[in-house]
């Protein structure tokens, strides 16, 4: 249905409070004239009542275009500009940017995915909660000083993080300053780890090769003294030697590996891997030992590829550890039977399942809780005489933490244990 269009009048084209302005000055000015020539009103008084009339026709409009010009001013905020949105956009580590008050003017994506519950011109302290992030922003803005802060992000895992906070004086619409706030937020993880990891290699290294060095030490000794003509107990003690040298390299070698993954924990693998071939490339590499130890090892696996995403070097060295474990601890049982399963968690979430099962004495179950633990073992007796650093277990549970994964143990004393590395299915892998 087609909408007539309104006649052209003298006063369209004007803005409508000057148009309404001049539709009253016009009745005014005639309702005076006709008072003026009935005699009513002089020609005097007449004039000042029209400028009387005009003054108050037109003033309004005049402070409502000044109004207009103030809101025009105020949306053009120089904070507000695109050019600024985008630095902050392309600024590499997690930034926010708020005004005076702590309320979100931009922030880019990193700080999104560090805090989901940022909202433009929202109180930045309902999405940051952290304790040490309030207390360095309250008094920032009150004092409009620098700030930094340091502090643990457990999700969705444990993460060192620095909070700097850079008051900044920003021009406003009007010409004068005015003060805004940049968070930037920077990973301090990977240094944080760096420094746990040379504390814990000198208490550990230390304490861990005090034994073999002394064995090392005292046979040399022996060697180039008493029994420096003794061709028996030279081969004796050379092999000795040669064990002793060989734990050592291993210890160094289980260090080394334990902190190249606890360097990287906060990263998680994202190439997808096939496992399959990952174990069965173990389970031929420990045959000799196997044999050695008269275990067999039987494979329950599917036909189908199982795909989770991985570090293909760090999966091959799990395996190694969890197969090893059983063919050393659990021989007594003759069979290890490793496995590969479809499960899921109590909330539901599908993950795949890999369990090496021995049949050995199985371990006690105020054992279980610490089995993880760095250098803890069982029996220490026992763990040197079948060359064990105390590491491997260890590892293992920072390999599966590093992949968002998680390790299971039951034991059953007399009866075996079963070592279950279970790690998120990816969506698209079939079974």
């Amino acid at each position: 249905m087609a909408v007539e269009a309104s006649p052209p009048t003298l006063f369209s084209p004007w803005p409508d409070r000057l148009r309404h302005s001049a539709i009253i000055l016009l009745a005014a000015g005639l309702a005076l004239i006709a008072l003026v020539m009935f005699g009513e009103l002089s020609p005097t008084r007449a004039g000042i009542a029209f400028a009387c009339i005009a003054g108050a026709a037109l003033v309004p409009w005049r402070l409502h275009d000044v109004a207009t010009s103030r809101e025009e001013v105020l949306g053009d905020n120089p904070v507000e500009a695109p050019a600024v949105r985008a630095i902050i956009a392309g600024m590499p580590d997690p930034a926010v940017l708020l005004d005076r008050a702590g309320r979100v003017i931009h922030f880019n994506g990193a700080a999104a995915q560090l805090a989901p519950a940022l909202r433009k011109n929202e109180l930045a302290q309902f999405a940051l909660r952290s304790p040490e992030i309030v207390t360095a922003l309250r008094e920032s803005i009150a004092t409009t000083e620098p700030r930094r802060a340091t502090y643990l992000d457990h999700v969705p895992v444990d993460r060192w993080m620095e909070l700097i906070i850079t008051p900044l004086s920003v021009p406003t619409a009007f010409g004068g300053l005015d003060t805004c706030m940049l968070l930037t937020f920077h990973d301090q993880t990977p240094l944080r780890r760096v420094e746990e990891m040379r504390a814990d290699f000198v208490a550990n290294a230390s304490h861990e090769l005090r034994t073999p060095l002394a064995a090392l030490s005292g046979f040399i000794e022996t060697l180039q003294g008493p029994a420096k003509d003794d061709a028996k107990a030279r081969e004796r003690f050379l092999g000795i030697m040669h064990t002793q040298a060989r734990r050592m390299a291993r210890l160094i070698d289980d260090l080394l590996s334990l902190s190249r993954v606890e360097l990287t924990a906060h990263v998680r693998p994202d190439m997808q891997v096939d496992i399959l071939p990952i174990i069965r490339q173990v389970g031929d590499g420990l045959e000799p030992l196997a044999a050695e130890r008269h275990v067999k090892i039987e494979m329950a696996l599917p036909d189908a590829p199982v795909v989770i995403a991985g570090d293909r070097e760090e999966l091959l060295r799990l395996f190694e550890n969890l197969i090893e474990n059983a063919l050393k601890y659990g021989a007594s049982g003759g069979r290890v039977v490793v496995s590969v399963t479809a499960a899921a968690t109590g909330e539901g979430v599908p993950e795949v399942r890999v369990a090496v099962r021995d049949f050995g004495p199985g371990i006690a179950p105020e054992h279980l809780p610490r089995l993880t633990e760095r250098f803890y073992r069982v029996d220490v007796g026992d763990s040197r005489a079948q060359g064990g650093t105390g590491l491997g277990l260890s590892l293992v549970k920072h390999i599966l933490n590093r992949h968002r994964g998680r390790l299971l143990i039951e034991s059953v004393p007399k009866n075996g244990a079963t070592f279950t590395a279970a790690f998120p299915k990816v969506p698209s892998a079939v079974n």
